[in-house]
């Protein structure tokens, strides 16, 4: 039986930055742009629980490639108070959306690989036929 350190009911930025490995700068930037709302204890601010779990969701959206707008819209709709619907179905239709641009991507940089061998094998060959070591071109 593992012992699990219960999570705070507050955190400073300084927690939330280490846990999370990111800059202070980071989560003030998030901040400023609406997505973090900590409250404030004089000068210093105090992170709940629930900006700790927006943090997670903020740095999870921004790896899987959703701008600011679409996190911040995805995470507004929490409050509405439907049990989730309409935030999953946005969550729904923009992943799908980040999908299929990916995938776009993918098959771009497939071409490109493969016509940068293209240029490769020709420009060699053309070396090789005039008797010159390519690695010395």
């Amino acid at each position: 039986m593992s012992a699990e350190k219960p999570v705070a009911e507050t955190f400073t930025i300084t927690d939330l930055a280490g846990e999370f490995k990111v800059t202070p700068r980071t989560i003030r930037f998030y901040e400023d742009k609406d997505l973090l709302a900590p409250q404030r204890n004089g000068m210093n601010r105090v992170y709940t629980r629930r900006d700790r779990a927006r943090l997670k969701l903020i740095l999870r959206g921004r790896r899987l490639g959703f701008s600011l707008a679409d996190l911040k819209e995805m995470l507004d709709l929490y409050d509405l108070g439907d049990g989730q619907v309409e935030q999953r179905r946005v969550l729904l239709k923009r992943a799908r959306k980040q999908l299929a641009e990916l995938e776009a991507q993918r098959r771009d940089i497939n071409d490109t690989i493969r016509d940068l061998k293209g240029v490769i094998d020709h420009v060699a060959e053309s070396l090789r036929a005039q008797g010159i070591n390519e690695q010395a071109a």
